[in-house]
């Protein structure tokens, strides 16, 4: 009863504390901010950001790439090394069976990653906006990859992705096969060991099935988290130091984004591989 009673009053205290501190309203809110509703639905500064952004993406690739040439122009030559750099990285890992399918989503999610992860650090965003009759302030742009509904889409279309994939390119039997199947041979092995085999392999398989069911979870969270606390961090830095110490975290930010948008990419590479990309000797 005891700790039960000290929870109001240490949540109380930290409430307080945060009311009164003076970083309190320089940090990113954690839920998006309703700017305007469109037929009922909300939309939101970080739904506004993320089709500004994407607009921006789609155009200044059109601008750069313009008509494909056989000698390709300067920008040509930057987006022809981004595909080729990626293509190089997940077709390895996805297998060539699904590589050719694979690589539009998985590029895709590449640069749409890093562009919006990458956002926040644009000039405006996160700092012009207005303020609600309490006080708050309300961006009116705001990194899409820090609101958790937007990670929590792209972790969705990555798993819906997947499942197409790997019904496609390896089929039900290999897929039975990966998760509940006996890896061992019959012949390298005991009788009664290969036997209790299918047991742990049966029960390995279930576990890798709520390993999947949660796979959704952690790359939403994973990429949230980083870049949410990012903008925290920036917000905190540039509201305690004007000049000179935010530049440092700026730098780390650039690293970081560009850090978690091959980690989403090469993660959905893995999941399509470990099912589609069983080798070339083998014939699935």
């Amino acid at each position: 009863m005891r700790i039960k009673k000290s929870f109001p009053l240490i949540f109380g205290y930290l409430t307080a504390a945060s009311l009164t501190h003076p970083m309190a309203n320089a940090a990113v809110s954690p839920a998006p901010e309703s700017l305007f509703t469109v037929l009922g639905l909300p939309i939101t500064n970080s739904m506004f950001t993320s089709w500004v952004v994407s607009l921006l993406l789609i155009g200044v690739i059109r601008l750069m790439v313009k008509t494909p040439q056989l000698v390709p122009t300067r920008g040509q030559a930057i987006i022809e090394n981004l595909v080729v750099g990626i293509h190089d990285i997940v077709a390895p890992i996805t297998g060539k069976a699904a590589a050719k399918a694979a690589f539009p989503l998985l590029i895709g999610l590449f640069t749409y990653i890093l562009i919006h992860n990458w956002s926040g650090l644009f000039p405006g965003v996160g700092t012009i906006g207005t303020h609600d009759d309490h006080g708050h302030f309300i961006p009116y742009i705001r990194p899409g990859n820090a609101d958790l509904n937007g990670t929590a889409a792209l972790a969705i279309v990555s798993m819906v992705a997947w499942f197409y994939f790997i019904f496609k390119y390896a089929g039900i039997k290999v897929i039975a096969y990966d998760l509940f199947g006996n890896k061992a041979k019959k012949e390298d092995v005991p009788s009664a060991l290969y036997y209790f085999l299918f047991l742990i392999f049966g029960t390995v398989g279930f576990i890798e099935i709520i390993s999947i069911i949660f796979r959704p979870i952690s790359l939403s969270f994973r990429l949230f988290g980083n870049v949410f606390g990012g903008e925290n961090l920036l917000h905190s830095m540039t509201g305690l130091f004007k000049w000179g110490l935010p530049i440092p975290f700026y730098f780390l930010e650039l690293l970081i984004g560009l850090v978690q948008a091959l980690v989403f990419t090469l993660l959905v590479s893995v999941y399509i591989g470990l099912i589609c990309n069983h080798g070339d000797e083998e014939h699935h």
